[in-house]
């Protein structure tokens, strides 16, 4: 991915964890139950597996 689209998507909080958004949150939400929309909310961590690699293009 280019650098500008990772961060985009990706947020360094204060303490240094790496938030991102559930997918499917945007659209084509007819068919889904409220259950599954509500869970959408908020922000997942990324792994620490990945945080090597996706810091570098934060910075």
């Amino acid at each position: 991915m280019l650098k500008k689209a990772v961060q985009k998507r990706i947020r360094i909080t204060k303490t240094g964890k790496l938030i991102r958004r559930k997918m499917a949150q945007d659209h084509f939400r007819a068919g889904k139950s409220s259950r599954q929309i509500r869970s959408k909310r908020g922000g997942l961590q990324i792994d620490k597996a990945d945080y090597k690699n996706i810091v570098k293009y934060l910075r």
